[in-house]
């Protein structure tokens, strides 16, 4: 059982206000038995974004509901932190934009915090040219000082995270298209990445070694489509060449355990695409064993 250590708050943000199914996720994953495992529910911040439009000067999906979003998950999880002492948040989103409303009210809560971002992807589009304007595809960008000025402004301060505290874990090099690559090609330098190869070849050394890495409070993000789609296909964008849930969990595990960790968030399960529930259980199972 995950326990009073935590404290469950619900995200359900779909960045692309087309309700694909990302939002449904933290309900079904709270009937898999999620909701059970913790002593604390605070509910649903309300995150729900239902425009599609983007911003002709940004190009940004759902720019005015995005900038609310994060603002009400920003204040509902920090005020979790401050009415919960010695209990850490479990964020479910929703997909990856979330962090905008994590990072958001970070620093005042928190200080100076450091991301593990476990994901296949490195979400570092401009927003410009990401096909589609979702911040999903750009919120790492967002984070670390690069893209729309009403965006970077969410935190207060710019960047919400330095690059340099970053650590991407799990995201595809090989065998990329001419856009992904350039995607890849834009990732800071300073920035550490433990890629997916180096995952699968060796989970518990790529847990280890961004355990390790670590020298400050340290937020826990994990896009499921991390894993391998033979893992788990109910996502919004699979990739091959991921994990599976034992390695997955071999990676977690030491950062679960780093006494730098103070939240955890998950995103982008997609329950639509699950319809027995068999996929929300083997998450549930992932956290239960980690957490």
């Amino acid at each position: 059982m995950i326990g009073s250590d935590w404290f469950l708050l619900g995200a359900p943000w779909d960045c692309s206000g087309t309700n694909r199914g990302e939002a449904q996720a933290p309900g079904a994953l709270r009937g898999a038995g999620l909701a059970g495992l913790v002593d604390v529910d605070l509910g649903d911040a309300a995150t729900a974004i239902s425009s599609s439009r983007r911003d002709r000067a940004t190009g940004v999906r759902a720019l005015p509901e995005t900038i609310a979003a994060a603002r009400e998950l920003s204040a509902a999880l920090w005020d979790g932190v401050r009415d919960h002492p010695g209990r850490r948040p479990l964020v479910l989103g929703g997909d990856c934009s979330l962090l905008l409303g994590v990072f958001a009210g970070a620093h005042a809560v928190r200080g100076d915090l450091g991301l593990w971002i476990v994901d296949g992807h490195p979400d570092y589009l401009d927003a410009q040219s990401s096909d589609t304007g979702e911040t999903a595809d750009l919120e790492l960008a967002v984070l670390t000082g690069d893209g729309p000025p009403d965006l970077l402004a969410l935190g207060g301060t710019v960047p919400m995270v330095a690059a340099r505290h970053v650590a991407l874990i799990g995201h595809r090099t090989a065998d990329l298209d001419p856009a992904a690559a350039a995607e890849l090609g834009r990732v800071p330098a300073g920035m550490v990445t433990i890629d997916a190869t180096a995952v699968v070849g060796d989970p518990h050394g790529a847990g280890d070694e961004a355990a390790a890495w670590a020298d400050r409070p340290m937020w826990l993000h994990v896009d499921v489509d991390v894993l391998d789609p033979s893992a788990l296909p109910a996502v919004t964008y699979p990739q091959a060449g991921g994990p599976d849930l034992d390695q997955l969990a071999a990676v977690l595990t030491p950062l679960a355990r780093s006494p730098h960790l103070v939240g955890v968030s998950i995103a982008d399960f997609r329950p639509d695409l699950d319809p027995g529930g068999a996929q929300a259980a083997r998450l549930v199972a992932l956290l239960d064993r980690v957490l």
